[in-house]
């Protein structure tokens, strides 16, 4: 969707261990562990909705007007700033643009792909996001960096190659992810000074526009939405929209302002982790050895880049 500087021991002959975490550290645990569990499971929620007759459009046109009006809500009773109007009209380009067609691609995957492997390849996202930085912010390439691409390209080519899955739905967890970097990369510049409260809702906002008028377009197609046939499927687009948008939001805000980016986006690699475990206890899904190896090397390369990254914050 998605980050300070984390304290470590000085170097030396004697061990030095980290004083306990406090309170409000194991609070920011537990709230990013929350978190990154809502998010994880959305794939999960997904296929529910799916099974029941719900099309990717109604999926996302319902998460993204739910989340917008909740978000909105919760700005309101919070007294959250937004930017002024130029830079919030920026922002939701951002998002009805940007947002928009990761969403769309990450969908897309699910349809052709299993969950588990979808969450995997899209987790290659941090890495993007520092080759982009390095191009376009100028932020230097370390050998750390480095080490990590390598480990990422290698985790994509066992778990793209390692079996399951159609090629499209592949190629389309792939460009979720580049689509989700450049989305970053472009919103570190357009957000500097905004609330992340006011920037999330005003991309969910600017993401209800565009898919409201994706909808309409295909309506006037003969094409409509399709809704869920049931209740479970209908439950299932309330966890999208709550669970794995809302809650995972705002829980991961409130995470960030107790641990800092650095910890945050470490603990965040839970993500897939979840999926793939959900995945496994309700859809049946199984990895084959290779792509659960490219999985492995995938998360290896972004804790690495995280806590390295991390540690060399001033």
């Amino acid at each position: 969707m998605s980050q300070s500087p984390r304290a470590h021991a000085p170097s030396g002959n004697v061990a030095v261990m980290p004083p306990p975490p406090r309170p409000s550290a194991w609070t920011g645990v537990a709230l990013i562990a929350v978190s990154a569990s809502a998010f994880g499971a959305m794939a999960i929620f997904a296929r529910a909705a799916a099974a029941s007759g719900a099309d990717i459009f109604a999926m996302l046109l319902f998460r993204f007007f739910v989340a917008a009006v909740l978000l909105l809500a919760w700005c309101r009773l919070q007294r959250v700033r937004f930017p002024s109007r130029r830079q919030a009209l920026g922002i939701a380009l951002m998002g009805g643009i940007g947002y928009v067609g990761q969403s769309l691609c990450y969908f897309g995957a699910l349809q052709y792909a299993q969950a588990s492997l979808v969450a995997l390849l899209l987790y290659l996202y941090p890495v993007f996001v520092t080759i982009l930085a390095a191009i376009f912010l100028h932020e230097r390439l370390t050998p750390v960096t480095l080490g990590a691409l390598v480990l990422c390209s290698l985790g994509t080519a066992l778990t793209v190659g390692g079996g399951q899955g159609q090629p499209l739905g592949m190629a389309l967890a792939v460009a979720a992810a580049l689509i989700y970097s450049g989305y970053i990369v472009i919103g570190a510049r357009l957000t500097r000074g905004v609330d992340a409260r006011a920037t999330a809702t005003l991309v969910c906002l600017a993401a209800t526009v565009s898919f409201g008028m994706m909808a309409a377009v295909r309506t006037s197609q003969g094409l409509p939405l399709q809704w869920p046939t049931g209740t479970g499927g209908w439950a299932a687009l309330a966890a999208i929209a709550v669970c794995s948008t809302v809650v995972a939001i705002l829980t991961f805000f409130a995470g960030l302002q107790r641990l800092g980016a650095g910890r945050a986006s470490m603990l965040s690699t839970l993500e897939p982790v979840v999926t793939v475990l959900l995945a496994a206890m309700l859809l049946g899904e199984t990895l084959t050895a290779a792509q659960l190896g490219g999985g492995v090397l995938i998360l290896a390369g972004v804790v690495w880049l995280s806590a390295r990254g991390a540690a060399a914050t001033p």
